[in-house]
């Protein structure tokens, strides 16, 4: 290759890298960026903030400037986004990942799996409150320019998640385009304020000495203490750079960060901090003090621009969690509309929306205010981003794997440091952090539920299922009517014979010419090669098995992949294929008062669940359903 194709070539590889990280910073750093609006103010006016001292002020800075460095910039960014299944993150991946490998104990398996889900149960909690804070802190900055918006405040921030969500039908795809340049725009915007406000009072550059750091909890002891679970706020976003990788990659995250996001916040960081240094009694709505006031109103609108693009990230991100929760099993058939097949908001999920909704809209209804809400946000995200760094750590060992010379003096730090933001969060539960605890708890309670009783139900089937042998000797000796097409039995049991199969045989005394026993398994891996989705075995009069694999960021569609298959001896012409589904009415046998209560609540979900012949896409005029009755 020539030097000029080595030339161009670079150049192309540079041009791509550049236009991933701008859509990058649309979808992955919005929460996090958006967080200069609340989280600094939060340290000085919030229900635990510290003195708006010139020691505290620096301070401060100093806490959340290497909370950028070492918990963003170097747990996520340079070690966690290592430990990727297959390019994909989050902390569903990183459980599958652990699951997959099979030389622990299944003690520790266990453990390591609660703590996934209940983990990934806390995200909700952030998701509800995320939108909510974000966008109270950027409608309160009209406040700054006159009081007359006082009383709509919470009235505007309304109606503005009220059309967030309307619009979530729509898909992010749409808009998806000028996600990064109005990030980019934001990034640049508030980094040339914060540069401005710094040469006014340029000796808050000191704060980078992480003395000050340490001297907070020296000086305040335990209000310094309590204060890490607000400096938090600046870190909130974390997990979405981990779990938004398999969008773009790893490099064009980091690049991203290390050139626009890292330096832009830490300047309006350290330009809000100038500020206060010079203005200690001005600590509410500070994000807009060091904005010139004839741009107040422009700054304004483009920081509710920046914070719906922020929650709309949060929200796609439960709808992609809950797409993999269901496919790992841990959560019933859901309603999911496909809104494109590129972006992160790909999916729409009208419950899990309309959950969202009601949530958040509670949430400003009561607390009224971004900083009563910060008093509630935090301890989602502390609590997530410790279960992420022991679910990591355990990976840097039992798979890497990485000496314990390296890994004990890694792990130690983290885990105190994560450990420090979680204890701290702990003092809000009494002023609403008990909230986002809640809805986790009930999360993991309904996971939990499912699985267990899904796992029951599935043994109990594949007992009672007929051998595929005695059902052939049965139509070798019967020899019963024979109608042309192909009858698919869609199963969980791949093993023996369905019962919706028994079921259609015992009253229509018929079979089809060509019969498939179909069974759909979801992988602990988030995508499966087309060469590798089905697997197909005969098994003799007409019968033939096929297993259908996906993985847990796949979206299962039937009768593409049976297209997909080349039979000489299957016909899987559409008008002349019959899907057979079995819909299953669950009857709760009396039990332990405790045991019944679960019963009903997965008899609840299971009969909620979401049309099976919907979810996995096929066509209704081709399915017919059959009644079967279970005893749980």
């Amino acid at each position: 290759m020539s030097t000029i194709e080595n030339t161009i070539q670079k150049e192309d590889t540079r041009k791509n890298l550049c236009l991933l990280a701008l859509g990058a910073l649309g979808i992955v750093y919005g929460d996090i960026g958006t967080s200069p609006l609340y989280a600094f103010r939060e340290c000085f006016a919030g229900t635990h903030g510290v003195g708006a001292t010139s020691g505290n002020i620096l301070g401060i800075l100093s806490l959340i400037f290497w909370s950028l460095i070492l918990i963003i910039s170097v747990k996520y960014l340079m070690f966690l986004m290592r430990a990727d299944n297959k390019g994909e993150g989050g902390i569903l991946a990183l459980m599958a990942l652990i699951q997959r490998d099979k030389n622990h104990s299944p003690k520790w398996n266990i453990i390591l799996t609660i703590l996934g889900i209940f983990g990934a149960a806390l995200i909700y909690g952030d998701g509800i409150i995320t939108p909510s804070i974000s966008v109270l802190s950027a409608v309160e900055g009209l406040n700054v320019a006159t009081t007359k918006f006082q009383p709509y405040i919470i009235y505007i921030s309304m109606a503005i998640l009220t059309v967030l969500f309307l619009f979530q039908r729509k898909g992010s795809a749409k808009i998806g385009s000028v996600f990064g340049p109005i990030l980019l725009v934001w990034f640049i915007v508030i980094g040339l304020l914060g540069l401005f406000a710094i040469f006014k009072n340029p000796g808050v550059i000191w704060a980078i000495n992480p003395v000050y750091a340490v001297n907070i909890f020296i000086d305040n002891q335990y209000q310094g203490f309590a204060v890490l679970g607000t400096v938090l706020l600046a870190i909130t976003g974390g997990e979405v750079l981990y779990a938004d990788m398999g969008h773009f990659g790893k490099q064009p995250i980091r690049f991203g960060w290390f050139t626009i996001v890292l330096p832009c916040l830490l300047l309006n960081y350290f330009g809000q901090g100038a500020y206060l240094l010079g203005n200690p009694l001005m600590s509410e709505n500070l994000f807009y003090r060091i904005v010139p006031v004839p741009l107040i109103y422009p700054l304004v609108a483009l920081a509710t621009i920046a914070t719906i693009i922020a929650s709309q990230a949060v929200i796609s991100g439960a709808f992609s969690l809950t797409r993999q929760a269901i496919q790992l099993g841990f959560s019933p058939r859901l309603h999911i509309i496909h809104t494109s097949s590129m972006e992160i908001g790909q999916v729409y999920m009208p419950s899990i929306n309309m959950a969202l909704f009601i949530g958040t809209s509670l949430l400003i209804l009561v607390f009224k205010s971004s900083g009563n809400l910060a008093g509630a946000y935090g301890v989602a995200v502390s609590g997530t981003m410790l279960i992420t760094t022991i679910l990591a750590l355990f990976i840097a060992r039992k798979i890497w794997p990485v000496p314990l010379v390296v890994l004990i003096p890694v792990a130690t730090f983290f885990i105190l440091a994560n450990i420090a933001f979680f204890l701290s969060c702990l003092i809000k539960i009494r002023y609403g952090g008990w909230i986002p605890v809640f809805i986790a708890a009930v999360v993991y309670i309904l996971m939990i539920i499912w699985k267990r009783n899904r796992e029951t139900l599935r043994v109990k089937m594949e007992s009672q299922s007929l051998p595929v042998g005695i059902f052939i000797k049965d139509i070798e000796v019967s020899k019963p009517l024979r109608v042309s097409g192909t009858a698919v039995f869609l199963s969980g049991n791949s093993t023996g014979i369905p019962r919706t199969l028994l079921h259609n045989f015992k009253h229509n005394k018929v079979l089809h010419d060509t019969i498939v026993l179909l069974s759909v398994r979801n992988e602990d891996v988030p995508f499966i090669p087309e060469d590798r989705r089905a697997e197909d075995t005969e098994l003799g009069c007409g019968l033939y098995r096929i297993i259908l694999r996906y993985g847990f960021s796949e979206n299962p569609d039937i009768p593409k992949a049976l297209e997909n298959i080349r039979h000489a001896k299957i016909n899987f012409d559409p008008m002349k294929t019959t899907f057979f589904l079995g819909r299953e009415t669950l009857i709760i046998n009396p039990g332990k008062p405790f045991a019944n209560i679960q019963r009903k609540i997965f008899s609840f979900m299971s009969k909620n669940s979401f049309d099976a012949s919907k979810f996995y896409r096929i066509p209704p005029g081709r399915v017919i359903e059959l009644g079967l009755q279970i005893e749980i």
